[in-house]
């Protein structure tokens, strides 16, 4: 076998050869074995037939438990009694089956099953239901007949992924997307925060726990139906409406995928689903998450394979969401899941710890999902750096389209909690920013949402603590918060400036919002609180909300517009440790940084390509809160030394970050 292209780009995996050709030859074997002379997209079609559908003359239901003996269909149509004319059939290889008059089932019914086994029994959920709802009295689950009248009609086709193409997500949870004491909609974030999405430019929406899960608080993490889209947020049609607007207004939406581990809920989820442990998940000690309390799939069997793969489609067939953001890589790929590593070595991602039957999964996944969309887009969420994540399969890799690059965020972080700004150096920050593999495409992203949950803190926190809540009036000086303020909109502007190839933003991060996140539960009295957006304080041009959101706004389109992560990064032509001064380029735009708080520098003078330069965007523009200290429509000419060298003089104030366009 050849060995794969990536491997040239890097010297110190050459050693590692054989180890990375074995894997692809691992899922290249198990691929055929799967599929046969057939394709993926033929074999991902498990949602097809497992589970509840109706056909011309009656209803039909199937179901994998190989370890039953016996399986009830119960519901509102058998009194939620068990019933001998409502229990499914063997049909061989652990599948159960049951067919009944089309009179049995109408829509929205609820049911479940109970299945027995080796002298026990418990109610469970349908593996493969498609729509389950939460009682409002008992809280418990049910599945849920789904077949309205009127399916829903689609009415756009998905905007299609240009070569020029490079994400710019908003990451969204539609039951925080609220101002209200409650949990949001499908049909609110399709009315209300759908539109200023598209306003604001971005061009993804990634869509955080869609898939069902039992606990509100978990995030979306802990799944327990994963067919089901969760039924606190609406229906599967306004959903569908959700997806269909967004792909009207040319933007792509994709899902947080969680195919890491499972919820251990037994009667709403999948663990001991037949009354084994081992069905869908390794047993022993190795089925359960030491870290996470859930249960890890066994990526060894083909019939889980199928699961995860048959989801995988579903999602793009049934939603027409446009891709994923796949969760938890780093436990995936680590037999201890990746916990407690630094991964300072190559030989850390080689030495016998990887689940190679995950790393083929992904790898399957992957073509699967392309094969049935071109244009989609896979995101991997990944920490420990494992060579080839992101790199196309066609090169050797597993062929996500981009990696989030991890550890920005925590570096943003580390170096506001253990350095004073003054104290900043911009040498490292260029050099963290920007360093990356050149095989790879990576998405920015100044802070995550889990910055956000209670116990943490977000950026414009870090920067002006308790003075967000007295001092954010407009008509209030507070030096914390103008040079926190400041600081901001330059930390989110040199991060999407050195991204790679994409950028993500969490909702409410874009203007700032001043509180945490913190679902309800037992510690907080049930309060909705802080688990809803407060939308209102942009609104509101009392506050200085407003201008992190028009900074932000200004600074997506003017990416987006000028197609800017397409163009070159270059090396910098300024970074000076002494001044705080970062100066690099990025096709015909040159980025200028001054990060020092106290110090403003006039005719700073640097070497430069000959031409005019225009100022195009400034942070410390007053209509985006600054003190217009850059003179807007000066045209900056450079100029001939005596050493015959091209010089740039420039005025930088401090604080403030600005980007220069060379004009011909």
């Amino acid at each position: 076998m050849n060995y794969p292209e990536y491997l040239e780009n890097d010297k110190y995996l050459q050693p590692f050869a054989e180890a990375i050709t074995g894997r692809i030859k691992r899922a290249e074997d198990k691929e055929k074995q799967l599929v046969g002379d057939s394709t993926l997209a033929d074999f991902a079609v498990g949602y097809l037939f497992y589970g509840l559908h109706k056909q011309k003359n009656s209803w039909v239901m199937r179901e994998w438990a190989p370890n039953a003996t016996k399986i009830y269909l119960k519901g509102e149509f058998s009194d939620w009694q068990l019933r001998e004319e409502y229990v499914f059939q063997n049909t061989g290889n652990g599948n159960w089956s049951i067919e009944l008059p089309l009179k049995t089932l109408k829509h929205g019914d609820l049911y479940k099953l109970h299945i027995c086994w080796n002298g026990d029994s418990g109610e469970r959920i349908p593996a493969w239901a498609q729509r389950v709802v939460q009682d409002e009295h008992t809280h418990g689950f049910n599945a849920q007949v789904w077949d309205p009248a009127k399916p829903y009609q689609w009415k756009h086709t998905a905007p299609k992924k240009k070569s020029t193409f490079f994400p710019l997500v908003y990451e969204a949870h539609i039951g925080m997307a609220t101002e209200e004491y409650g949990v949001g909609t499908y049909e609110n974030f399709r009315k209300n925060i759908l539109p200023g999405i598209k306003k604001s430019g971005y061009n993804t929406i990634q869509l955080m726990a869609i898939q069902e899960h039992p606990y509100y608080g978990s995030f979306g993490y802990h799944v327990s139906s994963f067919f089901a889209a969760t039924s606190r947020f609406g229906t599967p049609d306004e959903l569908k409406a959700l997806i269909d607007d967004a792909h009207g207004m040319g933007i792509h939406v994709i899902m947080d995928i969680v195919h890491s581990h499972a919820v251990k809920n037994e009667v709403e989820g999948i663990s001991r689903y037949d009354g084994s442990l081992y069905q869908f998940f390794h047993d022993g000690p190795r089925g359960d998450h030491p870290a996470w309390d859930s249960r890890c799939f066994d990526y060894g069997k083909n019939e889980v394979l199928h699961f995860l793969l048959s989801n995988c489609k579903y999602w793009l067939d049934e939603y027409h969401f446009d891709g994923y953001r796949f969760d938890g890589i780093t436990s995936m790929l680590f037999n201890d899941h990746g916990l407690g590593s630094a991964f300072t070595e190559y030989k850390q991602y080689y030495d016998g710890n990887q689940d190679d039957d995950a790393i083929a999964y992904l790898k399957l996944a992957n073509k699967l999902i392309h094969q049935v969309n071109p244009d989609a887009i896979t995101i991997a969420e990944e920490m420990s750096g494992m060579p080839g994540l992101a790199t196309p399969q066609e090169k050797g890799g597993y062929g996500f389209d981009y990696r989030l690059a991890m550890g920005i965020p925590d570096f943003w972080i580390k170096t506001i909690k253990e350095r004073k700004i003054e104290f900043w150096n911009v040498g490292d920050l260029y050099y963290n920013l920007s360093n990356k593999r050149v095989d790879e495409h990576t998405i920015h992203y100044a802070e995550s949402h889990d910055q956000a949950l209670v116990g943490d803190k977000t950026l414009i926190f870090w920067l002006l603590d308790k003075e967000m809540y007295y001092s954010m009036q407009v008509s209030h000086q507070n030096i914390i918060v103008e040079n926190g303020i400041a600081l901001h909109k330059m930390i989110r502007l040199i991060t999407l400036a050195t991204a790679g190839d994409g950028y993500l933003n969490f909702m409410g991060n874009e203007f700032g919002h001043p509180e945490w996140i913190d679902f309800p539960g037992r510690h907080n009295n049930w309060s909705y609180h802080y688990a809803r957006r407060q939308w209102s304080l942009v609104k509101n041009k009392e506050l200085r909300y407003k201008f992190l959101n028009r900074f932000d706004q200004a600074m997506i389109k003017f990416f987006r517009k000028r197609d800017l992560l397409n163009k070159e990064l270059h090396y910098p032509r300024v970074q000076h440790a002494g001044d705080q001064v970062l100066i690099f380029e990025r096709g015909k735009y040159m980025f200028v940084f001054n990060f020092s708080p106290f110090n403003s520098y006039t005719d700073y003078a640097f070497e430069a390509g000959k031409g005019k330069y225009k100022v195009v965007l400034d942070s410390d523009s007053r209509e985006l809160g600054g003190y217009d200290r850059q003179q807007q429509d000066l045209v900056h000419q450079s100029f001939e030394n005596n050493e015959g060298k091209n010089i740039l003089s420039l005025y930088i104030p401090s604080l403030s970050a600005f980007v220069l366009e060379k004009t011909k």
